[in-house]
Formats: C-alpha cells, sequence, structure tokens
C-alpha cells in the first residue's frame, strides 16, 4: 500500500505538471477539424445519394451538405467541440449523431439508416432514437457501444468487456479481470466476434476455459460501433448461451495521415493511419502497445513486485476498395503475455497477490488472429461479404516445487531444495470463414442466410507429479482435428415504420463430440406505439459447445490404460425469453426496462453424485479437472432490468442501470443451489461533466458507483484441503452462504487542449476511491510461521489504484 500511495503522489505531481504545461501551451494555440463520412442503407450497404447533413446549432451555410451519388459528405473548418448531425433523406427516418471534433484528428463517420417501411406521402417517419444497434435483426436486449464510452466512464479502463459491465443484466466478476456475468450465467457463455467470425479469448493472461482477462488485448482506439448482445440474439449468432460481443475493426482514413501516441500506467503504444491510395480510397489502419511495468522494470524502476507482468499487442486494418464498388480488407489482431511468480527468491516471509507459497510458476499466454475479407453491394439490393482467418491461441505454464525452511535466529527463507512438479501447454489453431448475404426483397422484406465454418487444430500435452510427488501422471496428450459449421437464415417482415418482426433459424454441429443442433429457431418484434413508447419481444434457442480443453482430459482404467473420458460431451443448450419496454423521454434520454427467462439444460455434471456444475466455471486463473461428466445438469435464470440513460448532450451524461435477478442450479445430485454467480441484484450509476476551461480546452469529471450482491460459498473441507493442499468444499451446505456485499467509488479526471492540428489529453482514473475492501474468495494458505493458525483466508478484490495516461492525437 505505501508504494501504491507514492505512486499516487507522483501521479498527482505528474498531472498537475501536465496540467499547467498544456493550459499555457493553449493560449496561443487554435484549431478546427473536418468533418466527413458516408451515409449508407442499413441492410444492402448501398450509399444514399441526396441525404442532407446538418450540424445542429450552426446556422450558417458551411453547417449544412448533401451527400454525393456515392453517399459521401464533408465539411471543413468545423469549429472543435461537442457536435450533433441531423441526417436526413427521402424515404428514410431522420437520424441524430452526437460526435466529437478535436483538432488533433478527423471525424470519419459511417452512418447506416434503415429505409421506411411505406411511402413517403402515407405516413409520417419518425426520427431513429439514439443507442439503436447496427444489425438490422436485432429486436431485444441489445446495445451498442463506441471508443467514446469506452473512454468517457469513469473504472473502464478502456476495455470493452469492463466497459459493458455497466450495462444492465452485466456484472464484473473479479476487480482483477475483466470477466463478465451476464444474467447469472457463467463468463464461459460469451464469445467474441471480429468481422463476423468468431475468435479466441482477446485477452492477455487468459488461462483455458476462460474468455475473461487482467488486461484486454482489444484496442479500443482500433474499434468503430460495435453491438453487445445478451439475450435471444439473431440467428446469424451461435454457440453462445450468454452475450455476444459483435466487434467491428474502423477503417484508417483515406485522406490525411494521423497519428497517436500514448504512455499511461496499463501501457506505452503508438499508432498509425492514413491513405495508402488517395485516388483508390485505399488506407491503413495500425496500433503497437508494450507493457509499461515490463519499462519500468527494464530502467531499474521498482514497482513493489518481483512479478512483473509482460505483455504487448498489436491491431492492423488494410482497406482496398475496388472499381466497381467492392471492398478487401486485410486486419490482423494479436498479443502475448507472461509473468514469473518466483517465491523461491524471497527472503522473508511474503504473500503474493498472485500465486501459491510453495512453488513458483511461470505462464505464458499468446494468441493471434489474421483474416481477410470482401465486401460488395450488389445492383443496390444485395450485401454479399465473405471473410476467411486463421487464429492461433496458447496457454502454457510450468511450476516448479520450492522445500524451505524460516531461519529462526533472523527471520529469513532458507531454501533446501526445488524440482519440476507440473508443466503443460494447449495450442489451438483455426482456420475459420464467414459467407453472409442479405438480400432486400421491398421495402418490407429482408432475408439474411450465411454459414460459419470452423476447423480446429488442437494439441494438448499436460503431466504433473502425483500426490506423493513420486511419480509423473500424464493428463493430456492429443493432437487431432475437429470442425465446427453453423449455417443460419433469417427474415426480417417491416409492413410499417411501428411494426417488425425477425423469424430465424441457426443450426450447430461440432465432429469432435459428434454434436449437432439442427434447428434452433430465433424470434424478436418490435412495436413503436408512439414517438415516446417502443415494445419488444425476443425468443430463441442456443447451443454452445464446452471449453474445448476439457474433451480431451484423461483418466486411467484398472489395467493403467489412457482414456479420454469426456469427449462425448455434447452441447449446453438454454432457452431465452425477454421482453422490453423502451420510453424515449427525449430525444437525448431514454428509460428502458426488460424483463427475461433463460432455462438451462444438458449442462456437463459429474457422473457421481456431487454439486460441482460447468455452469459455475469460467471465472479466475484455475483449470479444473473433472471427473467423467454427463450432459443431466440444469439451471434457470430469471429477472428484471432497468436503464435510465441521458445520453452525453449539453455537457454532461448519466447511466443508472439496475438489475434483480434469480439464478440457480441443479448438479448431479439434484439438489437446487444458488451459481456461483447469483449476486440476485447489481446497481450502476455513472456520470459526468465536461467544463470548458478556455477556447480550445476542456476539463472532464466522471464518477461511478457500483454496488452488487456478493458472490456465494459453501463450508470449506479441512481434513481435505490440508491433505490436497488446495482448497476442498464439502459438497453439503454449498453456495449457501454468501460473502457481503460488493460496492465500489471510482473517479475519474480528464482534461483535454486542442491545439493546432494536435490534441492533447491527460487522464487520471482512480478506482475504488474508498479503498473498500471487498472480498474476492476463499483460498488455502497455511502460515508457514504460524502452524496454529487457521489455513483458510479471505482474499480481497483490488484497493485504490490510480492509474494514469497521456495522449497526443496529430
Amino acid at each position: 500500500m505505501i508504494s501504491v500511495t507514492r505512486q499516487l503522489h507522483k501521479s498527482k505531481t505528474a498531472f498537475m505538471l501536465m496540467v499547467c504545461l498544456l493550459a499555457w501551451y493553449n493560449a496561443f494555440s487554435q484549431g478546427s477539424q473536418t468533418i466527413r463520412g458516408t451515409v449508407l442503407e442499413l441492410e444492402t450497404q448501398a450509399g444514399i445519394p441526396g441525404a442532407k447533413i446538418v450540424i445542429l446549432g450552426d446556422s450558417t451555410k458551411e453547417g449544412r451538405t448533401m451527400t454525393d451519388d456515392d453517399g459521401i459528405f464533408k465539411f471543413t473548418n468545423v469549429p472543435i467541440g461537442k457536435k450533433s448531425l441531423k441526417i436526413s433523406a427521402f424515404g428514410f427516418p431522420d437520424k441524430t449523431v452526437d460526435v466529437e471534433v478535436t483538432s488533433g484528428k478527423e471525424v470519419v463517420l459511417k452512418i447506416e439508416m434503415e429505409e421506411s417501411a411505406s411511402e413517403i406521402a402515407e405516413v409520417e417517419i419518425v426520427a431513429v432514437q439514439r443507442g439503436d444497434v447496427n444489425n438490422e435483426m436485432a429486436m431485444v436486449s441489445a446495445k451498442t457501444f463506441n471508443v467514446e464510452e469506452t473512454n468517457r466512464y469513469a473504472g473502464s479502463r478502456g476495455d470493452p468487456a469492463r466497459m459493458a459491465s455497466n450495462f444492465a443484466g452485466v456484472q464484473g466478476a473479479d476487480d482483477s479481470r475483466n470477466d463478465i456475468v451476464v444474467r447469472g450465467n457463467s463468463p464461459l457463455g460469451v464469445i467474441y466476434r471480429l468481422e463476423g467470425v468468431d475468435i479466441p479469448n482477446p485477452n492477455h493472461f487468459a488461462i483455458a476455459g476462460s474468455m475473461g482477462g487482467p488486461v484486454s488485448i482489444l484496442n479500443n482506439k482500433t474499434l468503430g460501433n460495435s453491438d453487445f448482445f445478451t439475450s435471444a440474439f439473431p440467428a446469424e449468432y451461435g454457440n453462445s448461451n450468454a452475450a455476444v460481443f459483435d466487434l467491428k475493426l474502423r477503417p484508417g482514413n483515406t485522406e490525411k495521415h494521423e497519428f497517436t501516441g500514448q504512455f499511461g500506467f496499463l501501457g506505452t503504444e503508438f499508432m498509425a493511419e492514413g491513405p495508402i491510395n488517395k485516388q483508390k480510397h485505399s488506407s491503413y489502419m495500425m496500433v503497437y502497445r508494450y507493457s509499461t511495468l515490463s519499462i519500468f522494470k527494464a530502467m531499474g524502476i521498482s514497482i513493489g513486485t518481483s512479478a512483473v507482468p509482460r505483455y504487448q499487442d498489436y491491431c492492423f486494418n488494410f482497406r482496398f476498395p475496388t472499381k466497381k464498388g467492392g471492398l478487401w480488407s486485410v486486419y490482423s489482431l494479436g498479443g502475448m503475455s507472461g509473468i514469473d511468480i518466483k517465491i523461491s527468491d524471497q527472503t522473508k516471509p511474503a504473500t503474493e497477490f498472485y500465486g501459491d507459497d510453495d512453488r513458483d510458476q511461470y505462464f505464458a499466454t499468446r494468441m493471434a488472429v489474421a483474416g481477410v475479407s470482401y465486401a460488395k453491394t450488389i445492383k443496390e439490393k444485395t450485401f454479399f461479404k465473405w471473410t476467411i482467418s486463421g487464429n492461433h491461441e496458447r496457454s502454457q505454464s510450468h511450476h516448479d516445487y520450492i522445500i524451505r525452511h524460516v531461519n529462526t535466529s533472523d527471520n529469513t527463507w532458507i531454501l533446501d531444495s526445488i524440482y519440476k512438479m507440473m508443466a503443460y501447454q494447449y495450442d489451438i489453431n483455426r482456420i475459420s470463414t464467414a459467407i453472409s448475404a442479405n438480400h432486400k426483397i421491398s421495402r418490407n422484406h429482408t432475408i439474411k442466410f450465411g454459414v460459419n465454418g470452423d476447423f480446429f487444430m488442437h494439441n494438448m500435452i499436460d503431466s504433473a507429479l502425483n500426490d506423493l510427488h513420486t511419480a509423473w501422471v500424464t493428463r493430456w496428450d492429443y493432437s487431432g482435428t475437429g470442425i465446427q459449421l453453423q449455417p443460419y437464415i433469417s427474415y426480417k417482415w417491416k409492413p410499417t415504420d411501428k411494426f417488425s418482426m425477425m423469424l430465424g433459424v441457426h443450426s450447430n454441429y461440432f465432429s469432435v463430440s459428434q454434436s449437432i443442433s439442427p434447428v434452433e429457431p430465433r424470434f424478436g418484434m418490435k412495436y413503436k406505439a408512439n414517438d415516446k413508447h417502443t415494445f419488444s419481444l425476443g425468443a430463441g434457442l442456443h447451443s454452445q459447445t464446452q471449453p474445448q480443453y476439457i474433451y480431451f482430459y484423461q483418466v486411467y482404467d484398472t489395467t493403467g490404460k489412457a482414456v479420454i473420458h469426456n469427449k462425448n460431451m455434447d452441447f449446453t443448450k438454454s432457452i431465452h425469453a425477454v421482453a422490453g419496454h423502451d420510453w424515449a423521454v427525449g430525444s437525448a434520454f431514454r428509460i428502458k426496462t426488460e424483463v427475461y427467462y433463460q432455462s438451462l439444460y444438458n449442462i456437463p455434471v459429474e457422473i457421481n453424485s456431487s454439486p460441482f456444475s460447468l455452469n459455475n466455471m469460467g471465472s479466475g486463473f484455475s483449470r479444473f479437472f473433472p471427473d467423467t461428466l454427463q450432459n443431466t445438469g440444469t439451471a434457470r435464470n430469471m429477472g428484471v432490468e432497468f436503464t435510465m440513460e441521458k445520453f452525453f448532450n449539453k455537457q454532461f451524461y448519466l447511466l443508472f442501470t439496475a438489475s434483480l435477478f434469480d439464478a440457480k442450479y441443479k448438479g448431479s445430485d439434484g439438489i437446487e443451489r444458488n451459481t456461483d454467480f447469483n449476486g440476485q441484484y447489481a446497481v450502476n450509476i455513472l456520470g459526468g461533466y465536461e467544463f470548458k476551461t478556455g477556447k480550445k480546452s476542456t476539463l472532464s469529471l466522471g464518477t461511478k458507483i457500483t454496488t452488487a450482491g456478493g458472490r456465494w460459498y459453501g463450508y470449506v473441507d479441512t481434513a481435505a484441503s490440508n491433505y490436497y493442499n488446495e482448497l476442498i468444499y464439502e459438497d453439503e451446505g454449498y453456495n449457501t452462504r454468501q460473502f457481503d456485499p460488493y460496492f465500489r467509488l471510482d473517479f475519474k479526471i480528464n482534461f483535454k487542449i486542442n491545439a493546432k492540428k494536435v490534441t492533447h489529453e491527460i487522464a487520471l482514473d482512480l478506482l475504488n476511491v474508498l479503498n473498500t475492501k471487498n472480498i474476492l474468495g476463499l483460498s488455502y494458505a497455511p502460515d508457514p510461521t504460524d502452524p496454529t493458525a487457521d489455513p483458510i483466508i479471505k482474499n480481497y478484490q483490488l484497493g485504490f489504484l490510480p492509474l494514469f495516461y497521456y495522449k497526443i492525437d496529430f
């Protein structure tokens, strides 16, 4: 805590010095910028000619323009600051887009508009509400997010996953990780999709069988507007029971070279974008980030621990338009990370935040995605897209067991011996493809169909010493391939601008377990009663594979032969039903309510009677080693969610979300229990205000208050824990006890200056300002200096943590 406090004082001093310098610089600076973009028809991606764009509040001639024959528009010399653009086109509802204009970078927009269902003379077309999602088939439980939101919200750390935890029905499981729990489901139920293709876990230090991590590989500067679905998602999304991140990479600037540099606690990075060929409108965008803490260590600067996390990541996107309206994209995303926790180097008894006190641990991960996509609008009625990508993910670790004792004369450690006790490496390589087509039959009827395919190549090896450390046991030794196919078709009927309906079917096949789910119906409906009130319904059947390393875990039969005993696990399935109401109180304010019910079945549980369920797995840094599993477990989630949102307008924003829910499950013992993630309630209050401190500078203050029900746990089997040297719970009474409620207050300060052609930004994100001690869980950690002490201790979440960054756009 002392080292953190010293860092905080240094951060405050550096922050105030930077503010003073930038304020002085601002007195001699000025700036304006360009706003340009393309207005497209949502379903066919065809440019809309003749659309009128108006900068609201600007009554001059320069504040109005129209799109050309390709749907392209451009404003020049726009004064910096927050702006609202109103887009109007014949046959389309009006749409309002909010942007922030800075001197450092041009504002480049992709604006999608959905055609009215009726002729303009027959019905008054109502403006589109703020916050509507990009996907034309989404009717319910969907939210769009953008880069500004990931930057604006206090405590989000620029991470899309942590930003999403502010949505109703979504909560984080651990301050040190970005696992997200959606409506009481396991984080395993979340999938990430990039450019239409499912991708591996995009997080550093990603343990096998999880979809989260401490630091995101995703860089918010590279993302365009993306969608997040929490229930009853459209038929094109599969292999998920909880939520879908549908991520989009933004293109680089096609007219101007622009650069960004950023230095902060979470990373030092550089970004470049610009035209490859201005005449052909081709562009590049690329970014690279390296761990700042690793830089500090290389410079000899102590950060209070020897276990310094190492990580680096990158992303690029190259786009090449063709003469006949097609678009080729070449993109890649990847990262690698590692950490060494060397207990054997300790000279005095101490407790590492991560790791056990009887072993040295070396852990590393990496992932990469590289793909090519081609998209084309055909005769302004059909939009076709094809993507092929290669994916790689690896997690590896080895542990060295140490034997030592305490020298009672000076209370220091003496190392007696050290030897290897465990090592593993999991490699999953994948070739993925996605083919889709949107065909607009008429203004009232649209059909979308396609298929996603994956070819897996598995290579997994794991061996460890037995409990007595007398012999090695091989737990994984598998090399093989597998195929997953997911075809789908959706139909959208929009007879009027007030009513729309989606019907779809998804199929799922996985060759490793010979699992097939041939018909998964999807349904969505939306009814706009008037300008203010919209009602929605959604339902669907969904299926998902299990974490892939679990399929290949091997045990030994009575003859000593290794048997892969979980390879035949079937899909986990779930039925979603949700109803919602959206009340547009004003142009920048809305209230949204949803109620839902989810029934899960085919959940893997143990054959022997026990409370174990795969429904409780998926968070934290530990793998699990299940006994033989069968798909007989069940679960159900139900709840109500409330969102009150005031979009950023007139210098401030407000977001209030509240969720009341109940999540229960049954293991093989047939007893209904609370799931590990059944917090029962979660509340988020976020707000922020932007002050103009000068003609070209702003100071933004933001705060976030989060409270949620505590995690569930049971009674510890002390004898078993002592024998296995790890925490073991008793079956009886499992998940009948609950930790204290979670509470956290965050605060963010952001200062921005727009100099001539350059934007400076410095921010300080203060996490857990009150230093609240939130319990994460229990662990087995006997005190070697006091054998009589209770070996079961409470682990706490992160305390007060100040994070800073300085960014420059030019």
